[in-house]
């Protein structure tokens, strides 16, 4: 495997082949020497016939070190597993545990963690007695806490990330999400700790079998034959260090292999990450019947016809803390009607992206959402889902993230992810899903679209990426299609393609489109109406084509104003919000329209 092409990989892996090949063979090869007794040749020293000497009974070190091999291997993969496995159930289990339940389970581990860990393991030795089974256990078992904690807080960060949430939108259960998006994205990392506390355990192994509280006669491990060597040191000291140069090989082998695995950053464990490619332009511009299931478009939208998304005075707030709440959005109303397209514009901090994850029912569990009413379509968000809800909401709502790169799965193919959907939800077949997934990547114009399933998320350019966003979105039946700034740090062409790629989706589905952005020009040139956010209200709603006569509030004036052109005064700062609204209060026949509305720059 590429994991191992580093110089500590190569060595990790010679190292690994050699411990296994002497495991293996150790018992077979070196058994009967090791058993064999002369008590003439008791303590003989080092030499040809004995490389390290012999022991009280005459039986050949070397030969008992190599047998050995087997039994010290064993039992330290048997604790290193009970250590990664505890780990890893109580770590992912804490991670979808209720909040106060997960606080007490975390304060049970970080009190373990206080106690000194050697302390831990003579602690379960005693209760499990002095053998080679308890001392497993007991080593096993001390290394919980530590695991437990990587694991729960590898798993917290990676639930926060977008494909999680859109996870979870598409209705994939707590287990799924753990087992298909948690676990893969955090095999890495849970890897170089499994491999650094194999070495660690190799060594308390030896510590307790030294001490007489591990491995008891007639059986031995490497532990045990240092302890029976430490006596004739100055007589035979290869009697000691025989054993001891083979518990630092192996420990050195361990870490060596931990060293390995972290030289391949974000790589899970059935995963070779693939020379990046270059990143591809698409060869035409997508067409109606590139889409997949195509809507005939029905008539012109009448301000009577059902809204396919709606809130009525929403307001989200969070825990500030102290016990009490912070409210961010402030009472807004929102709808959106079959085939139109929305746009929500505002600086940062407004209430965009939460007020379209709140229509998408994707806030943290910590976000205390208030609505009088909050239905997508049919379906009531305010009530807990059932099944068949939570499949319509899985196929008729598609939602390009803001980022990507952190949206999609770095773990999973582009193609193993946009098939989840068709899979799941629309009990497609392997192949049929395969195909639909290839058909919405060649329309969002992706270039060898069967050939590209097969890539990785990194594999993908940035606008690349936000395209195959849209084309997974476009694999079920989208009603609406939320897109929270899908042209951020794009270039301008990139962001021409993008939106073209979301105006063939609406013309050609009859698909909602609810548009968030920071540039106002962009949103006007793109949408039927805009809508302007400020601290969490919505402060103007405009139609889009006539945005720039019909704006009334000094802060939709002001951000049309600050846009420059090519006219703008170079000599001249560029005009800011607060002192256009400033101006605007202070004159209010003042003139500040002065910059054209580029709403045909990007469009």
């Amino acid at each position: 495997m590429k994991k191992f092409i580093s110089p500590a990989g190569i060595a990790a892996a010679i190292g690994i082949a050699l411990l296994i090949v002497v495991a293996v063979i150790g018992p077979l090869v070196w058994g009967e020497a090791a058993a064999t007794r002369s008590v003439s040749e008791r303590w003989a020293p080092a030499g040809p016939d004995h490389l390290f000497g012999t022991d009280d009974l005459g039986r050949d070190i070397f030969a008992r070190v190599m047998a050995a091999t087997r039994l010290s291997l064993l039992l330290t993969a048997g604790a290193t597993a009970i250590g990664v496995t505890g780990g890893l159930i109580i770590g992912l289990g804490t991670s979808i545990m209720p909040k106060h339940l997960r606080r007490a389970v975390v304060w049970v581990m970080d009190m373990l963690l206080a106690f000194p860990w050697l302390l831990l393991v003579l602690f379960f030795t005693v209760i499990w007695g002095a053998t080679a089974t308890g001392a497993m256990l007991a080593i096993g078992l001390a290394g919980i806490p530590n695991l437990t904690r990587l694991v729960y807080n590898l798993s917290s960060s990676v639930s926060g990330k977008d494909f999680v949430r859109a996870a979870r939108v598409v209705g994939v259960g707590p287990f799924g999400v753990l087992f298909r998006h948690v676990l893969p994205n955090i095999s890495n990392p849970l890897l170089v700790q499994a491999s650094a506390s194999a070495s660690v355990t190799l060594l308390a192994f030896a510590g307790l079998s030294f001490l007489g509280l591990g491995v008891q006669a007639p059986a031995y491990d490497w532990g045990r034959m240092l302890n029976e060597g430490i006596g004739q040191i100055y007589i035979n000291p290869m009697g000691a260090a025989g054993p001891g140069l083979a518990i630092v090989f192996a420990g050195l082998v361990f870490t060596l292999i931990s060293e390995a695995l972290a030289d391949q950053p974000g790589q899970g464990v059935r995963r070779v990450m693939a020379a990046s490619r270059a990143a591809m332009i698409p060869h035409r511009i997508q067409t109606k019947g590139d889409l997949p299931d195509p809507v005939v478009v029905g008539t012109p939208l009448e301000p009577s016809d059902p809204p396919i998304a709606e809130v009525t005075d929403l307001r989200i707030a969070f825990p500030d803390g102290d016990g009490g709440l912070v409210e961010r959005v402030h009472g807004i109303d929102l709808m959106v009607r079959p085939g139109e397209t929305v746009g929500i514009v505002g600086e940062s901090g407004s209430g965009k992206s939460l007020t379209a994850m709140a229509l998408a029912g994707i806030l943290d569990v910590s976000a205390f959402v208030s609505a009088k009413r909050r239905h997508f379509d049919t379906i009531d968000l305010s009530e807990p889902l059932t099944p068949a809800e939570r499949k319509r909401l899985g196929t008729e709502m598609g939602y390009v993230f803001q980022d990507p790169l952190t949206s999609l799965n770095p773990a999973l193919t582009i193609g193993r992810q946009m098939t989840e959907v068709p899979e799941i939800h629309l009990g497609m077949s392997r192949r049929d899903a395969q195909e639909r997934a290839t058909t919405g990547l060649e329309a969002v114009g992706i270039a060898d679209a069967a050939n590209r399933l097969q890539d990785y998320p990194h594999q993908f350019s940035g606008g690349m990426r936000q395209r195959a966003m849209i084309g997974m979105a476009l694999t079920g039946h989208p009603k609406l299609i939320i897109a929270d700034e899908p042209t951020t740090a794009l270039d301008v062409t990139v962001q021409k393609q993008v939106l073209g790629v979301l105006r063939a989706a609406k013309e050609s589905t009859d698909t909602a489109v609810v548009l968030i952005s920071h540039d106002i020009a962009l949103v006007a040139g793109f949408c039927d109406r805009v809508i302007v956010m400020k601290d969490g209200e919505i402060i103007e709603e405009l139609s889009a084509h006539s945005i720039q006569e019909t704006a009334q509030h000094p802060y939709t004036r002001g951000l049309i104003a600050c846009l420059p052109d090519m006219g703008s005064d170079r000599s001249s700062r560029l005009p800011v919000i607060e002192d256009f609204a400033h101006t605007v209060r202070g004159d209010p026949k003042a003139d500040v329209l002065e910059t054209d509305f580029r709403e045909e720059s990007l469009l």
